[in-house]
């Protein structure tokens, strides 16, 4: 029986040839053009048209039915995405490690949704696997690796994951058949302030959350390189094995730098995997001003770094960095023969889905390539600096303004936190009492920023350090101006003199 030939209307609504497709491409580039990208940069928009879960959706009619709606419909509904989503490259966005997409970048994204690729064969993807393989090679120059290679990730938190499975593997090759089981007991380490996907990692990949040992940090959340050094004898000493320790450039919350040089002796000296989360902090390589913030960096083992946040490619461009070149594949390859077969046409050198433990991989090289090319180094670097620049001036803003009161004297990062005092509290003793009060401030703040759309600021407690909520404004977007920074203040001071 011969196989049914599509009707000619279904085959013609998914043609991109046809005149009523190719309309409809059209309108919904300019309505991303003229109601997403233009409006974001002017700071009298608002940040968020905020909407209760319920209402909102409502608002995006969600209900799928039976038969389709139209084309304009469609239209309208984009429009109601738009007008209900938070505006991320809005110059007051604040609010997470991540602010204003680079448009080239956003060029990448939208070619390499149009291309569709699936990266994990040449023969697939040829244009990606090449890109792929110098991004890493450039990367790993920068961390100061002589021959590393790397793989992107879904996500920085995924990079973590995946350099816990190589610190295990490098410690016993034979888990990769055996099993965590088969061994002495397998502990991780890390600081008391790291990134919490190390406990998400310890509980997907067997180890438990129980087998997370966390070492002091100082009073700037710097991990200490002395604790590190006692925690992993204690270890020893209660017959568990420390396979990784993880380090952090630019923590979650204070953006503290760890000090790598100290890590890295302590570790080497006990032959602990050494993993750096740079995730946030990681940008300040690019830089020659910055870069010192990271000393050490390439006497690690392995490193996560997040260019789409601090150098602002499209979400997710999330790359972990190897300094042993084939150690990825030696733990993740599996040969599968209906993709990896030996016999091709071209050196399968070049198929690199074995590199991960991931089968399909999303095209993110392209979002960081045609970024990367269209800026150059020097524009890269920059960008990074202008940040820290604006993150100093509004640390003094802060600390010169009355009713603010700065978390720490100085930062490490872009990371700036603080407590907003309004009059009713100020000049009272400070009992536990009236901290308890000053913790309601920002989130009463926030609600109310976000009402009004002015801005969104990020706040939270911080237990390892015994702090209430406290505000933690990110700086990042190149588009703020000194004038943003002091709009933070301003707002606050408006939205927070009667809380």
């Amino acid at each position: 029986m011969a196989s049914q030939t599509p009707s000619k209307s279904i085959a013609q609504d998914y043609s991109y040839a046809e005149p009523e497709i190719q309309q409809f491409v059209k309108d919904f580039s300019k309505l991303i053009q003229d109601e997403a990208l233009t409006p974001q940069t002017d700071p009298n928009t608002k940040v968020i048209n905020f909407r209760q879960p319920l209402d909102l959706q409502k608002y995006l009619d969600v209900e799928i039915d039976e038969e389709p709606v139209s084309r304009e419909k469609l239209l309208e509904l984009g429009r109601r995405v738009i007008d209900g989503s938070v505006v991320s490259g809005h110059p007051r966005f604040f609010n997470q490690l991540y602010s204003g997409i680079d448009p080239y970048s956003l060029f990448g994204a939208w070619l390499a949704e149009v291309l569709n690729c699936n990266v994990h064969t040449y023969e697939v993807a040829p244009v990606m696997v090449v890109l792929e393989n110098y991004i890493f090679k450039k990367l790993s120059s920068i961390i100061g690796y002589q021959d590393g290679e790397g793989v992107f990730c879904p996500g920085g938190s995924f990079c973590n994951i995946m350099a816990i499975h190589l610190a295990k593997l490098k410690y016993d090759p034979t888990l990769k058949q055996k099993g965590v089981f088969s061994i002495q007991p397998m502990v991780l380490l890390t600081s008391e302030d790291a990134h919490y996907s190390i406990a998400k990692g310890a509980n997907f990949l067997g180890f438990g959350t129980d087998s997370i040992i966390k070492v002091k940090t100082d009073d700037k959340g710097r991990v200490k390189p002395d604790d590190l050094e006692n925690k992993i004898q204690q270890c020893k000493q209660n017959k568990t094995t420390p396979v990784m320790f993880m380090a952090t450039c630019g923590t979650t919350v204070l953006g503290a730098y760890d000090d790598l040089e100290g890590v890295a002796d302590v570790c080497q000296r006990h032959n602990v995997w050494m993993h750096v989360d740079a995730a946030w902090g990681g940008g300040v390589m690019l830089s020659d001003k910055l870069k010192h913030l990271t000393k050490g960096v390439e006497r690690s083992d392995s490193v996560a770094w997040n260019i789409h946040k601090m150098s602002g490619a499209g979400i997710q461009c999330s790359a972990l960095v190897v300094k042993e070149k084939g150690f990825l594949e030696k733990c993740n390859a599996y040969r599968a023969e209906y993709l990896f077969q030996p016999d091709k046409l071209y050196d399968t050198e070049y198929d690199i889905g074995d590199r991960t433990v991931q089968c399909g991989r999303k095209n993110d090289v392209l979002k960081v390539w045609l970024m990367w090319k269209g800026r150059g180094d020097k524009a890269m670097a920059a960008r990074v600096e202008k940040a820290f620049e604006n993150a100093k001036y509004l640390t003094e803003k802060v600390r010169s303004t009355e009713g603010f009161r700065l978390v720490l004297p100085e930062y490490q990062c872009t990371n700036i936190s603080f407590w907003y005092i309004p009059p009713r509290l100020r000049g009272k003793e400070e009992t536990p009492e009236w901290w308890q009060e000053v913790a309601k401030i920002a989130p009463n703040i926030k609600a109310r920023m976000m009402l009004k759309g002015s801005m969104m600021i990020g706040y939270q407690p911080m237990s390892t350090k015994g702090l209430v909520n406290f505000f933690r404004v990110i700086v990042g977007n190149p588009i703020c101006e000194k004038s943003d920074m002091d709009f933070i203040v301003e707002e606050i001071m408006r939205l927070g003199d009667t809380v």
